[in-house]
């Protein structure tokens, strides 16, 4: 695979496979396909942290956010945790204008996060809906799938709210 993959290439990319596979001639072919398969081809997918912008599924008013800090946790923030975000696009007559700051829980996190039967849920992109001080919706409606995990972090309102439970 990363014979091949090299070949392709040009001569930069050749010198890139060739420290590749000088790092991991040790391995096993199969580990390091492996290891080198997801080096070039998977994206790493992480907390959710500061910087991260997220996507608003509901009718606040607000499109876009960026995570200033999560409320919970060193690492960042996953499903069903509380965050303090920035808003970075708005609509013009929603509740919620641009450049305020506002609370949200993580609706959908591209993280994978395991489940008690063994399954594991991930999703494609990362969602908020936004709360006030208290935990309650600032909208009145939430798009898209939501995770039934937010039922035991105690966010029933936003599950019924949601259209569609994951």
């Amino acid at each position: 695979m990363a014979a091949s993959f090299a070949s392709k290439c040009s001569g930069v990319g050749r010198s890139l496979m060739d420290g590749l596979r000088n790092n991991f001639a040790n391995l096993p072919s199969t580990s390091r396909e492996i290891v080198c398969g997801s080096f070039l081809y998977q994206q790493q997918r992480t907390f959710i942290q500061m910087r991260t912008v997220l996507k608003v599924v509901d009718n606040s008013g607000a499109k876009k956010v960026m995570c200033i800090q999560p409320l919970k946790g060193k690492k960042g923030a996953r499903l069903g945790d509380t965050i303090i975000a920035s808003v970075k696009e708005a609509m013009p007559n929603g509740k919620v204008k641009k450049g305020k700051v506002v609370y949200g829980v993580v609706v959908r996190a591209a993280m994978q996060r395991g489940r008690c039967d063994g399954s594991e849920v991930k999703f494609d992109d990362n969602a908020v809906v936004l709360v006030d001080k208290q935990g309650q919706p600032i909208g009145t409606r939430v798009f898209g799938p939501v995770p039934h995990e937010l039922r035991q972090k105690k966010h029933v309102k936003i599950l019924t709210l949601a259209e569609h439970i994951a």
